[in-house]
């Protein structure tokens, strides 16, 4: 069953049929028929506004409420949804976005549109993250661009009005992108680039962009870079319909992490009596709920505000004229307030809980444990399975706990030495503890508990993806220990890797008694350079770039991706080979014109 706590406007009648319109303090929120239906899967996401909340679930589906309407959003394989208060995105696991909303689809509002295939250059059609604001969305590339898409009244879009009052089609607002912010009630945005600098634009009546100067402009309708933040780490902005917080963790690593927030514009939060007060710059956020803690997640609305720390601890701020503080009055709160919760089943993890926000009366906390891509998920089950286990740690009750020498070795550094210091820290942890260290490794992610992170972060290789990991291995002959012979040739291959990739090699090795170290197969429907393809893409998730991609290769490679039964990943192998064929064709198409002219 999912753990979802709800408090703030009851907008579920049929759900909490004997519960007030004000739901003043977290009760639990349970889906009609929970236990006889899909819904029943692990919650992923919550996702709210003033009149919709769609659940997202670990199948990829998702449902939405809205008003007295429920229904199932007709769109497969979902891997993220993005609610403003005038539209609604949805990201998919293939990398296409949906969206719907009178600044969207003029034609009709309520009817989801593709919008990332409206994106002029084809190869930037494979969007890895969504971001809604009121009026606009906005579209993180694969590439790392950022678009947006819809209104542009305030100059959220990066340009100016009188140029550019709304586009139906996405538009390139910047390019080396790594994250973008904006809110549901939110009619600015910021975009960080890889270089930790950061940009915003759109509505600045109140400060909220945090840009310092002295008299705040009505709008900024170009990407103005935002001086004097704070030093550290941005790990998030939450913006709001007046103002934005951001969350900064110092980088001093001779320091336990410590993350500390920062507000500007009209901020509901350490005020000291009914006057709006703003700040024109990034100003700290001081209380002792939180000074001696961790902050792992904010969330904010219109004009109240949610903070989750490591300690269990949830803090509420701001407006809570109807309850949506959890606090059990609706009296709104200008210090932070720590909000009573019921017990939770799964309190000892609180680093996998999450919190949302509506733009104006609704707040949920939910347990949705991490996200990973295929490949760490395969990674995390390989963990769990000790039949490729090659090494023993000892926990500091004398537990021992396996893992495998060949991810750990690539995993940490590349080094031995790392190894023996992974060995030192385990016997002062507890088992639990040592299990989510492994499960960070592995999967090389921190939000596990970013508070052990911080201990092992110096032997982790953390600024190299995975897939960079498994390049190593493809190079490295003495790892391979399997062949696959098609034809005249011999392919090697780690039987670890097989395993993450392919279904058909899972199957075989994990379900078999015999010794199958020095067995051979055979598959010689591919062609070798089709052969190739699937053996780089099997370690990297990647194409090579000198590779030409011909039809014939396409359709090999779909045959191939059945026959191996590959994971496949966002983006997934078919949909690159396409983008790269349509690429080289256009390529060769304006040679062949300039050749004529």
């Amino acid at each position: 069953m999912n753990e979802i706590l709800f408090f703030g406007y009851n907008r579920f009648p049929t759900l909490f049929k004997n519960k007030p319109n004000t739901i003043t303090k977290p009760i639990q929120f349970k889906f009609e028929n929970e236990n006889e239906n899909e819904n029943e899967k692990q919650i992923k996401q919550i996702s709210i506004t003033k009149f919709s909340t769609i659940f997202l679930f670990k199948n990829g589906k998702a449902i939405e409420y809205s008003r007295q309407n429920i229904e199932e959003i007709q769109i497969e394989n979902i891997q993220k949804v993005s609610v403003g208060s005038e539209n609604e995105a949805i990201l998919t696991k293939e990398g296409n976005v949906f969206a719907k909303g009178k600044d969207i689809n003029s034609n009709d509002p309520n009817e989801f549109i593709n919008i990332s295939s409206l994106i002029e250059d084809t190869n930037d059609r494979i969007i890895q993250d969504i971001v809604s604001g009121a009026q606009s969305i906005y579209l993180l590339t694969s590439n790392q661009n950022a678009y947006g898409f819809g209104s542009n009244e305030y100059g959220q879009l990066g340009f100016d009005y009188e140029t550019l009052n709304e586009t139906k089609k996405p538009i390139l607002m910047m390019k080396n992108v790594s994250k973008i912010f904006s809110g549901n009630s939110s009619k600015h945005v910021f975009l960080l680039n890889s270089n930790q600098e950061l940009f915003g634009c759109g509505t600045n009546e109140w400060g909220q962009l945090g840009l310092g100067d002295t008299e705040r402009e009505w709008k900024i309708q170009k990407l103005t870079k935002i001086q004097n933040i704070p030093k550290g780490k941005i790990i998030d902005i939450q913006c709001g319909y007046n103002h934005s917080i951001i969350l900064i963790e110092n980088e001093n690593q001779n320091e336990n992490p410590k993350r500390k927030l920062y507000s500007c514009g009209v901020y509901y939060i350490n005020r000291t009596d009914d006057e709006d007060e703003n700040t024109n710059e990034f100003t700290e956020i001081k209380s002792s709920l939180f000074e001696n803690d961790y902050i792992i997640e904010i969330s904010v609305g219109n004009a109240h505000g949610l903070i989750l720390t490591s300690k269990g601890k949830l803090i509420g701020f701001g407006d809570n004229e109807y309850g949506q503080l959890g606090t059990g009055d609706t009296e709104d709160k200008l210090i932070p307030i720590q909000i009573e919760l019921p017990k939770l089943r799964f309190n000892e993890d609180i680093s996998n809980y999450h919190i949302s926000c509506d733009n104006f009366y609704k707040s949920f906390l939910y347990y949705s444990p991490p996200s990973f891509s295929n490949l760490e998920e395969d990674l995390i089950k390989l963990f769990r399975r000790k039949e490729f286990c090659d090494i023993s740690f000892k926990t500091k009750n004398g537990e021992i706990i396996e893992a495998h020498k060949l991810i750990l070795k690539y995993r940490l550094n590349q080094n031995e030495n790392e190894i023996e210091k992974l060995k030192e820290i385990i016997s002062k942890k507890s088992i639990k503890e040592s299990n989510q260290i492994f499960e960070m490794i592995y999967s090389n992610n921190s939000k596990i508990n970013p508070i052990l992170y911080s201990e092992i972060k110096e032997i982790i290789n953390s600024n190299e993806k995975i897939e960079e990991t498994m390049k190593r291995i493809y190079l490295n002959e003495n790892e391979k220990d399997f062949i696959i012979e098609r034809k005249e040739k011999q392919y090697k291959f780690p039987k670890l890797i097989l395993i993450m990739r392919s279904e058909l090699y899972r199957g075989m090795f994990l379900s078999v008694t015999n010794d199958t170290s020095n067995k051979v197969t055979d598959y010689s429907e591919l062609s070798n350079k089709s052969f190739q393809i699937l053996e780089y893409w099997i370690y990297s998730n990647q194409i090579k770039d000198e590779i030409q991609i011909t039809q014939e290769i396409i359709d090999e490679i779909e045959t191939g991706i059945d026959y191996f039964q590959l994971n496949q990943t966002n983006p997934n192998l078919f949909d690159l080979l396409i983008n790269k064929f349509n690429n080289q064709n256009q390529n060769q198409n304006q040679k062949e014109k300039c050749l004529i002219f």
